[in-house]
């Protein structure tokens, strides 16, 4: 038999610049979202011996191993058997989702593919939650270090799934000798998103509580995959917070950006989104707010230390922003249809807000009848 092609022999005898065997990574929610673009970004890299794709529909990537499951299923763990690392971007924090379903999948999803994980002999977990679980506090340091206090409660969409999930990684070693875990903490993730917080920019005017001090800082789900294939290469380790450099001042974002500023006192705020997603006609607690009127930036020091750069700018990202959310039109976190935007529009965000308490009362008028 001929020796391979030395094109061949190189390929086979590749090393990762930390010097181990390249790895087979195994991401979970690769049909979609993030997972969708980290497989195919992994799939090409020449770091990276084999993808193996799981979701529970098969994605585009072709060069994948795709298996078709719910990562909730303990078969997940056959599937994962011969993979160094496991990337966990499996998580439902769609607004719309009913809030004890998501947690329900989020949850018990994280906690069978870490247990799957140890079973499959995999060495490394790679998990993804936000800096949101740092909390948006009016004392929080500018920026926090991956360090800081995870102060965040569980009052906003989707934040206390991400501090359990957290708190299942601090575990998950302890429970699983051999076991190392990192998670990756980004900022307002943008690209292709839909949250609570890009949702903010829809609306026909920048909602500022009164006495807060809002500053932005964005992560693109690029500099996102980049940060993961960063963990995945074992380049860095523990808790990785990333995003953009700096941030933006509300000031700077309302120049940037064209739209002006709606500002209304604390109690107006917060108790007017209060009840409108108490009565179901926003999917935004009022604890989403928290995080338009107080700091929560990052420093992303560690994937600074390891070499890690971001390719984006905040400025960069809210254009981004801007452009993909052209069209939309939200109030208080709802999306409005056409006619419902023109009528908003015309009666400005401070109507539709001031207006809950009327709304409420119609509504408690008709439980009585």
């Amino acid at each position: 038999m001929s020796s391979p092609d030395p094109q061949v022999r190189a390929a086979r005898n590749h090393t990762t610049p930390a010097g181990g065997r390249r790895p087979v990574v195994a991401v979970t929610g690769a049909a979609t979202g993030v997972g969708a673009l980290l497989t195919e970004r992994l799939a090409a890299s020449e770091e990276i011996k084999q993808v193996v794709a799981v979701d529970e529909r098969r994605g585009e990537c072709d060069a994948a191993e795709w298996h078709i499951l719910d990562v909730r299923d303990p078969a997940i763990a056959e599937k994962l058997r011969g993979a160094d690392v496991v990337v966990h971007l499996a998580l439902d924090l769609d607004l719309g989702s009913d809030a004890a379903a998501r947690t329900a999948y989020n949850v018990r999803g994280t906690q069978t593919v870490l247990t799957a994980a140890a079973a499959a002999g995999v060495h490394r977990v790679v998990l993804c939650t936000s800096a949101m679980v740092y909390g948006a506090l009016p004392d929080n340091e500018l920026p926090l270090s991956e360090d800081a206090e995870l102060r965040a409660t569980a009052e906003a969409t989707g934040v206390g799934d991400l501090l359990e999930i957290e708190r299942l990684a601090r575990r998950a070693p302890r429970a699983h000798p051999g076991l190392n875990v990192t998670v990756v903490r980004p900022a307002i993730l943008v690209g292709g998103t839909d949250t609570a917080l890009t949702r903010y920019f829809e609306s026909p005017r920048l909602l500022v509580v009164a006495g807060s001090r809002p500053v932005w800082q964005f992560c693109h789900v690029e500099d996102l995959c980049s940060a993961l294939e960063y963990a995945v290469l074992e380049k860095v380790d523990g808790e990785l917070a990333v995003g953009c450099d700096g941030w933006l001042e509300q000031e700077e974002v309302e120049e940037l950006s064209g739209i002006r500023r709606m500002e209304l006192p604390s109690a107006v705020a917060l108790g007017a989104a209060a009840r409108l997603h108490r009565i179901g006609l926003t999917p935004s607690p009022a604890g989403d707010l928290a995080y338009t009127m107080y700091p929560w930036v990052v420093s992303g020091s560690r994937l600074h230390d390891a070499g890690w750069r971001a390719r984006w700018t905040n400025e960069e990202v809210l254009a981004q922003l801007l452009e993909e959310v052209t069209g939309r039109h939200t109030v208080a976190g709802r999306r409005l249809g056409r006619k419902d935007a023109t009528a908003a529009g015309a009666a400005g965000a401070t109507v539709a807000l001031l207006g809950a308490a009327a709304v409420v009362r119609r509504a408690r008028k008709a439980r009585r009848r």
